[in-house]
């Protein structure tokens, strides 16, 4: 095998994936839980970017159901957040998993 195509290829391949990260980056998913009490939106590198609370779950008699709430908007956004760049990185490998990668 020729040495310097497997070299161009690889940089080649790096160079892809660096442009999928930062399109990721760039790239939202949102979460709305409690019939619309909490929505949390999170980027493609898995950050939360926002997080908003409706104030019909703020009831300070009950501040674990805000808490779930809270909780379950933004796993729910990472999940969806994960899944996008799974595709996309499933999109660069032709579907091929590489460790490591997301």
């Amino acid at each position: 095998m020729d040495m310097n195509l497997i070299m161009k290829q690889a940089q080649q391949f790096q160079e892809r994936l660096a442009r999928m990260q930062e399109e990721l980056a760039g790239r939202q998913v949102t979460s709305t839980v409690g019939g619309g009490m909490v929505s949390a939106t999170v980027n493609g590198k898995n950050e939360l970017v926002s997080l908003a609370i409706g104030p019909e779950a703020i009831d300070p008699q009950d501040p674990g159901m805000l808490q779930d709430l809270v909780v379950a908007a933004v796993n729910d956004a990472m999940r969806q957040a994960k899944e996008m760049a799974q595709a996309e990185m499933a999109k660069l490998t032709g579907g091929i998993k590489i460790p490591g990668l997301f």
